[in-house]
């Protein structure tokens, strides 16, 4: 291993330390409500080395909700390819297994979703809005909603983003002493799931 290769190593596992200890530290303050050396102290440096590795505070904001959505998108993608009412509650374990997986990070996006950080949660609701586009094509293909009007279609892709990020979020929080467990979190969910499905089937959108 050359010096190089070892100092690039070095500073990003530093890097992968200032983003880990900002998910320990922020819990559930908020990410607004910690210090920029409260974080470099977590990650064991001097306030001053941190720049070394993000210019700003909401760089470092947004370098986290690039990872929180990277894990997210892996999770859908798991659950994509499933007949998605067919299989609802198969879906919604391999989310909570995903949440289990990442706590600290799902749990920075549905807190810093509206939370205190404006370029946090504008970045946050950027990616799911890319996500419910992507969903909105998907839904355009299905068979009984290819006439559907696309802001009836986008609609609905806003309930089921919304209702995964609920249990999402309730995912994060299931261990938590009166909270739901896991299993309640997706009975409950699966019925929304569902109630949304059969909103659909009733619905008749209006021609232009």
């Amino acid at each position: 291993m050359t010096e190089v290769q070892s100092r690039a190593e070095r500073k990003e596992q530093t890097r992968r330390a200032l983003l880990d200890g900002t998910l320990e530290v922020a819990g559930d303050r908020g990410f607004a409500n910690v210090s920029l050396r409260e974080i470099a102290r977590s990650a064991g440096i001097v306030p001053t080395a941190f720049y070394r590795h993000f210019t700003s505070m909401d760089e470092l904001g947004l370098a986290l909700v690039d990872d929180g959505m990277r894990a997210l998108r892996v999770a859908l993608r798991e659950t994509r390819h499933l007949s998605a009412m067919a299989n609802a509650r198969l879906s919604l374990e391999i989310l909570a297994r995903h949440v289990d997986a990442n706590r600290n990070l799902f749990g920075f996006l549905y807190r810093e979703r509206f939370g205190g950080s404006t370029v946090v949660g504008h970045a946050i609701e950027a990616e799911l809005g890319l996500i419910g586009r992507e969903l909105t094509v998907d839904l355009a293909r299905t068979p009984g909603m290819t006439e559907w009007r696309t802001d009836d279609l986008e609609m609905v892709s806003d309930l089921l983003v919304n209702s995964t990020m609920q249990a999402m979020g309730a995912f994060v929080d299931a261990r938590k002493p009166g909270n739901r467990s896991e299993n309640e979190i997706i009975t409950r969910t699966e019925k929304q799931l569902r109630l949304i499905v059969l909103g659909i089937a009733a619905w008749r959108p209006k021609s232009d």
